[in-house]
């Protein structure tokens, strides 16, 4: 990882490491099922799936996979959310900042990134998405929640972020080998206005000689 990605991705981890009790407060009765049931559903492997939860955080999510049944592994780049995820759901996290990932290859039948892929500078995505990709199996799915915007770009209360709306989030995955599954705005019910965040299902597109 090069120095500038280094002073992008640190004190966004460092933010999370100094709040991680107060962010673990807030979130842990947040209501994700929609986003849950929008991965699980557009994959055709059969139950157990492996399951990649990509910044995993405290691990709510994390485990209410592994309560569903499945092999859910956790990813988090704060040593205190790994640590606390591992507690939480009984399952194996690793940790690992998202500008630096070491990922098994065609290891998962689905990857949920709720609320962590926006913390990727735009100059890393396309290498951050390559290797989600190639850990997927042929076929799987990944999800995607993100705060929309304008896709303004930098830092935002300690954190670094990219907004994107969602013609240009398209453009990145279609150009990473993904293809749109379906998309849809949160919470539901509300008026667009109302609605910040941003969700979006794709499958990994075989390659030309996969």
């Amino acid at each position: 990882m090069t120095e500038p990605h280094r002073e992008l991705s640190a004190p966004t981890l460092d933010y999370y490491e100094q709040n991680a009790a107060a962010f673990w407060e807030g979130t842990r009765d947040h209501d994700v099922r929609q986003n849950i049931d929008a991965l699980l559903r557009h994959i055709a492997a059969p139950a157990p799936l492996s399951i990649l939860d990509f910044g995993c955080g405290p691990g709510r999510d994390l485990k209410a996979l592994r309560e569903l049944g499945h092999e859910a592994v956790g990813l988090d780049g704060s040593p205190s959310f790994a640590a606390m995820a591992r507690a939480h759901s009984g399952c194996e996290v690793w940790c690992q900042d998202f500008l630096a990932l070491d990922l098994p290859a065609h290891r998962f039948d689905g990857i949920f990134a709720n609320a962590s892929m926006f913390h990727i500078p735009s100059q890393d995505l396309p290498r951050v998405l390559a290797a989600l990709r190639a850990t997927l199996k042929p076929g799987g799915v990944l999800f995607c929640s993100n705060p929309r915007g304008n896709n303004e770009e930098g830092w935002n209360r300690g954190r670094y972020g990219v907004y994107h709306d969602l013609e240009h989030w398209r453009r990145y995955l279609d150009a990473a080998g993904f293809d749109e599954l379906e998309h849809y705005y949160r919470p539901a019910g509300l008026p667009r206005a109302q609605q910040p965040w941003l969700a979006t299902v794709w499958r990994r597109r075989a390659a030309p000689m996969e």
